[in-house]
């Protein structure tokens, strides 16, 4: 027992740790791969700012924009204040919630109140989450409809992450035969799973086998946001473990596309995002939805308040940027002219 107890206190303090490191400029990735492209500007939209509507539909429920928080933590104080800040705002804009792994709030259930939090956001979508790689440490079918039932969840994510798995100092790295896994878990959930990576992209041919598999989200999760290479390299002592691996994985933009193409998929782009003109170019390079987590990390633990505000302003750049281009909704943000400028 004071053994388990003493593995739960280690996993809250690292919890804490990601916290504080993601936080810090220096595991941000510098190059900003969305400033690349430029969205075709309409001198003449044709429509007036007032008829733009941003508002999709995802997991059944009404979003006002196609705007997801991304997954981000739980299991400890700080993160119960964080998911409560981040539920409320989200409730107030209308957009989706994703929570951080659930795999110690299984395993001690007084961490489950860090992500019980569907009474503050009751009408938007709510994602559950667990590391795929849990399905070879003895984690199956029971354990992720637990995880959903926890948090009354509308849909199941799983996240991979081989990268910091490998080079966090306690990671699990036996990720051999995952998508069979994963296929039977999907079979039978009652809702849907989402597979993500955590900011080194999913590729193409990674997303038809997960489409062959029966699974119908994937989110891109691909570089250039927070690199948890360097993060956990800093938590292991080996910073320059870190900056070897740092720029490792897909530009996001290049993730977006090659999952785009994938018949079946609605594709999630993350990783890197920062502003609502982000957004609009994921759209236009082919994600469905849109998913962000530090510009909302920085923001929660102040009160709500601050993240309705970050919040409402890449809702507002979002939808100056479809008038610019003259799209009334995201279905015409979609088939708007896009091009790469490297190089400008």
């Amino acid at each position: 027992m004071a053994g388990a107890q003493s593995e739960v206190g280690a996993d809250r303090d690292r919890k804490a740790e990601h916290l504080d490191l993601a936080r810090d400029e220096a595991v941000q990735e510098k190059r900003r791969y969305f400033a690349d492209y430029r969205l075709e500007h309409r001198a003449m939209p044709e429509i007036d700012l007032a008829s733009v509507e941003p508002g999709v539909e995802f997991l059944g429920r009404d979003l006002s924009a196609p705007l997801l928080i991304s997954c981000m933590t739980g299991g400890t104080g700080e993160a119960l204040r964080i998911n409560r800040d981040l539920a409320r705002a989200a409730e107030e804009t209308g957009v989706a919630l994703g929570l951080g792994s659930q795999r110690k709030a299984l395993e001690d259930p007084a961490q489950e109140a860090s992500f019980q939090v569907r009474e503050l956001a009751p009408s938007v979508p709510l994602l559950a989450n667990l590391g795929a790689v849990q399905l070879n440490y003895g984690y199956g079918v029971d354990e992720c409809r637990a995880a959903v039932e926890m948090v009354d969840a509308d849909a199941l994510v799983f996240h991979l992450n081989p990268l910091q798995e490998a080079i966090q100092p306690e990671g699990d790295t036996d990720f051999g035969t995952l998508l069979p896994k994963m296929a039977d878990v999907t079979e039978q959930l009652d809702v849907p799973v989402i597979v993500k990576e955590i900011g080194c992209g999913i590729s193409a041919r990674e997303g038809r086998a997960l489409a062959d598999a029966g699974i119908g989200i994937v989110d891109a999760a691909g570089h250039g946001g927070t690199s948890w290479a360097r993060i956990e390299a800093r938590r292991a002592s080996d910073v320059p473990l870190g900056e070897v691996f740092g720029d490792w994985g897909i530009p996001t933009p290049a993730a977006i596309e090659g999952l785009a193409g994938v018949d079946g998929l609605t594709v999630i782009g993350s990783g890197g995002l920062r502003t609502g003109v982000d957004m609009a170019k994921a759209i236009a390079i082919g994600a469905d939805l849109t998913a962000m987590a530090k510009p909302f990390l920085e923001a929660a633990g102040e009160g709500p308040g601050r993240v309705v505000e970050a919040i409402e302003r890449r809702i507002r750049e979002l939808k100056i940027a479809m008038f610019c281009t003259g799209s009334r909704t995201i279905q015409e943000l979609a088939e708007a002219r896009l091009w790469r400028s490297r190089g400008r």
